[in-house]
C-alpha cells in the first residue's frame, strides 16, 4: 500500500463551506493528503487554508496554480501564507496551465510555457527561502522583491508535467511531478522520464458505479473537454493514443461535439477513468501505485449511484476503516 493517499477538495457535489465535515473525516479514514485545483471554480489556495485548520494532520497541495495568472511576487506571498499556516505540510504545485485559462479567462499571455514555468520555479525557490530577488529571467524580471515574512519551513514545489522536457525539469529542479488523465500502464512511461527518486503525483477521476454505460457517457464529456486541449492532445500522442483519438479530434475541429463524444472508444474511457464497485476502484488505484505512482489524488465524480460522501469513505485506503466510519 502506498504511503500517500490523497483526495481532491472541495468535493464535486458541494460548496467549499459545505465540505468541512467530510474533510475533517479524511485522516481517520486513512487519507494522507488533500489537493486543490484551479480552473474556474474555487481558487487553489483558500480550500487549503481551511483544510489546514479542519484536518491538521493532512498534507496540503495545489494541483495546480498557473504560473501566468498571478505575478511572481503574489504567487510567492500566497505560498508563504500557506506554508506559515501549515509548517512542513504544504506543497506548492505550479504549472503552465492552458491558453484558455490564461488568456481567454484571465487576460494574461500564454507564451513560452516551459520557460515561464522554469523561471517561476527558480524565482520561488529564492523568494520562499527569504532572499531578496533582483533577477532578469528569460520570461520576466523581478527587481528587489523580498517577502516580509518568509516561511520558517519553505514549501516543497512540484511541477505539472505532461511530456519529457517538463518531466525532466521536475526531476532536476523541483520536488516532484504532477500529471493527469493517464492509465496505470502510462505511469511506467512517465516514471521512466523522472527516475525512481522523484515523487510522482496524479489526480485520478473515480466514479463508484457498476453502471458502465452511464459512467462512460459521463466520462466522455470530461475526456473530450480535456483531451482536445493542445497540451493534453500532445500528451496522449506521446503516450501512443494519437491514432485512436484522431476521429475525436477531427470531429471536434469540425464543430461536431456529439460526434467527438461518440468517437472516444470504450477502451480509452476505461483506461483513463476508474470505475466499478468500490473494491474494483481501490484495486485499480493500486495498479497505478504498483506501476510507480507515489501519490494518487482521488477525484470522486458525481453522477453515479453512490453519493460523493459514501464514495470518499468507500475509496479510503483501508476499506475496513472506511466501512467502520460509515
Amino acid at each position: 500500500m502506498t504511503q500517500n493517499w490523497g483526495m481532491t477538495i472541495p468535493f464535486q457535489d458541494r460548496s467549499l463551506a459545505g465540505s468541512r465535515e467530510l474533510v475533517e473525516q479524511l485522516p481517520e479514514l486513512g487519507y494522507t493528503d488533500v489537493w486543490s485545483a484551479e480552473v474556474s471554480g474555487v481558487d487553489g489556495f483558500v480550500p487549503l487554508a481551511l483544510a489546514a485548520q479542519w484536518a491538521r494532520g493532512l498534507r496540503l497541495g495545489s494541483a495546480i496554480v498557473p504560473v501566468s495568472t498571478r505575478g511572481p511576487g503574489l504567487l510567492a506571498m500566497s505560498a508563504a501564507t500557506l506554508a506559515d499556516l501549515a509548517p512542513g505540510r504544504f506543497t506548492l504545485g505550479i504549472g503552465s496551465s492552458s491558453p484558455v485559462i490564461v488568456e481567454r479567462w484571465n487576460a494574461g499571455t500564454f507564451a513560452r510555457p516551459y520557460a515561464r514555468t522554469r523561471d517561476t520555479l527558480r524565482f520561488l525557490r529564492r523568494a520562499l527561502a527569504g532572499e531578496k530577488v533582483s533577477e532578469t529571467y528569460e520570461t520576466f524580471e523581478v527587481d528587489g522583491f523580498r517577502l516580509e515574512r518568509a516561511p520558517e519551513v519553505p514549501p516543497k514545489i512540484v511541477l505539472a508535467a505532461l511530456r519529457p522536457r517538463m518531466l525532466r525539469l521536475a526531476a532536476e529542479e523541483a520536488d516532484g511531478a504532477i500529471t493527469n488523465w493517464l492509465s496505470p500502464e502510462d505511469v511506467r512511461t512517465v516514471r521512466a522520464e523522472i527516475g525512481p527518486d522523484t515523487e510522482l503525483i496524479a489526480r485520478l477521476f473515480v466514479c463508484v458505479s457498476e453502471d458502465a454505460g452511464r459512467v462512460r457517457a459521463l466520462a466522455r464529456r470530461m475526456l473530450a473537454a480535456y483531451l482536445t486541449v493542445p497540451v493534453y492532445a500532445a500528451f496522449h500522442d506521446w503516450l501512443g493514443r494519437g491514432e485512436v483519438l484522431r476521429p475525436m479530434h477531427e470531429a471536434w475541429a469540425a464543430g461536431d461535439r456529439q460526434g467527438a463524444l461518440r468517437a472516444i472508444p470504450d477502451e480509452v474511457v476505461d483506461a483513463l477513468v476508474v470505475h466499478g464497485d468500490a473494491a474494483t476502484c481501490r484495486a485499480r488505484i493500486r495498479e497505478y501505485v504498483a506501476n510507480g505512482l507515489d501519490t494518487p489524488v482521488l477525484a470522486p465524480v458525481a453522477g453515479g449511484e453512490v453519493p460523493i460522501a459514501e464514495a470518499v469513505r468507500a475509496l479510503a485506503p483501508d476499506a475496513r476503516r472506511a466501512d467502520a466510519s460509515g
